[in-house]
């Protein structure tokens, strides 16, 4: 399975937009890094900006794997 390359960026953002953005992921089980990078893509997607693309599709048998391998 492969995955897609992340890439660290340093971001400034004010302290308001951070504390509503770390109390929504806290709501919806997210790290505040995946609810930005979720809300960011999101947006793309809307303004047509980012394809859709499928979610990659796993079989059961390798996350067995996976979970074996560690």
């Amino acid at each position: 399975m492969a995955r897609k390359a992340k890439k660290s960026y340093p971001l400034r953002i004010h302290v308001d937009i951070l504390g509503a953005m770390k109390r929504w992921s806290d709501d919806e089980l997210r790290s505040l890094n995946g609810q930005i990078e979720f809300v960011l893509r999101d947006a793309l997607r809307r303004a047509g900006r980012l394809k859709e693309r499928q979610p990659d599709m796993i079989e059961v048998d390798e996350i067995e794997e996976t979970k074996n391998e560690k």
